[in-house]
């Protein structure tokens, strides 16, 4: 079939397998869907996009199952069935998977093209930090620590507010609930932040909080092919994150910018990047200077917006992998919005409870228009309900807990 921005014919004959994520892998379903192309997908049980009609078949992992233990049996057992699926990581955590199997899988899948190291220090966030300096691209202050005693001589040394930040954010976030523990203040409370990680086997390190608004983030995605060549530029920005400073945007924009983009190919092509690539920024203004933050190999919660804004990402990274002409688009709708209004409302509340935002500039700032929700769609309305489901029963179990 023929698919906006393409020169040729799509050959959708390869399917493709969807390893974890959440509202990325629920658009991606949805997308090739629509466009023809057979979509498996195997996850946890906030893998929305498995109870998607766009979904063929669903593998879900059972509670209490290591996710690689069963992704391994899946996939690297004797039934072939999924042999020449073109095979996505969706999640952190599926990508640490296809690194650790990576031979075995290339043997038998449609892989995403990467270089294993990169990658891998693409996950390690400290390890981001230290390659943008090396390749001229500003970032905040950060210090290494691997020891208790490591965080104690750290006294009078660090600039707050700061961040106790994970090096592997998938496993911080699955032992502690959250990204990151951030301190205003206060350096007896860093060593206790820091010393719960450390004690729990984690590795961390304490990055300088730039300071500002979450309105100040910005985002550049590209794919690199094997000549090194960007098949395309696209940027957005945040408006809100919740919770505030520090939790999932909740509220982005469409919009070109162009320093963010030439910031971001400068980090991937002194890196020597290859395949997909989400860069974010956040502009400090106490010099001015657009700062990197993290780096995704993988398509991103805000994956709907760029679909729907006419940026077919996914498109061109299936066609890159099964040596089709990628569709062409040198531009994408600007002002176009992703936002959950309640997530959004309560980031509201606690930026009033700053006095950072009045109820009627709340109201103000919102998109009435030519906004969409990552999840709830009416044409596919089960995942909506998932994620509602999931949502209650996750609140229920918190308050018995505490009774």
């Amino acid at each position: 079939m023929k698919h906006r921005g393409m020169t040729s014919t799509l050959d959708t004959a390869l399917p493709v397998l969807l390893l974890g994520g959440e509202a990325n892998t629920l658009e991606v379903a949805r997308h090739f869907g629509k466009t023809g192309i057979a979509v498996e997908i195997s996850g946890g049980s906030d893998t929305w996009g498995m109870a998607s009609w766009h979904c063929r078949r669903a593998y879900p992992v059972p509670s209490g199952t290591r996710t690689h233990d069963f992704w391994r049996a899946l996939l690297l057992a004797d039934d072939h069935s999924h042999d020449g699926h073109v095979l996505f990581a969706m999640c952190d955590d599926a990508i640490d998977f296809v690194l650790e199997n990576e031979a075995a899988l290339r043997d038998r899948y449609r892989l995403e093209k990467f270089d294993g190291q990169l990658r891998r220090e693409m996950l390690d966030k400290q390890r981001t930090l230290e390659l943008a300096g090396k390749v001229g691209v500003p970032a905040p202050a950060y210090w290494p620590v691997e020891t208790a005693a490591d965080v104690a001589a750290l006294a009078g040394k660090l600039t707050f507010p700061v961040m106790v930040k994970p090096i592997h954010s998938h496993l911080f976030n699955h032992h502690f609930g959250r990204k990151l523990f951030i301190v205003e203040d206060s350096f007896d409370e860093v060593v206790a932040r820091a010393n719960e990680a450390l004690e729990a086997g984690l590795e961390i390190q304490i990055v300088e909080m730039i300071p500002g608004p979450d309105n100040l983030l910005s985002s550049y995605y590209t794919y690199i092919d094997d000549q090194g060549v960007p098949l395309f530029h696209f940027t957005k920005r945040v408006e809100r994150r919740y919770p505030v400073n520090s939790g999932g945007a909740v509220y982005h924009e469409t919009v070109w910018l162009p320093e963010t983009a030439e910031m971001g190919l400068r980090f991937l092509r002194g890196i020597g990047w290859r395949g997909l690539a989400n860069i974010e920024f956040k502009r400090d203004t106490r010099d001015g200077k657009l700062k990197i933050i993290e780096v995704n190999a993988r398509f991103t919660a805000a994956h709907r917006l760029l679909v729907r804004s006419g940026a077919p990402i996914d498109l061109v990274a299936y066609c890159d992998l099964t040596g089709q002409p990628a569709p062409v688009f040198t531009s994408y709708a600007q002002h176009m919005y992703l936002w959950q209004p309640v997530h959004d409302f309560r980031a509201f509340l606690q930026l009033r409870a700053k006095g950072e935002l009045t109820f009627g500039g709340w109201l103000a700032s919102l998109p009435w228009r030519r906004a969409m929700n990552p999840i709830f769609s009416l044409s596919d309305p089960m995942p909506g309900v998932a994620r509602l489901r999931h949502s209650l029963a996750r609140q229920w179990a918190v308050r018995l807990g505490r009774g």
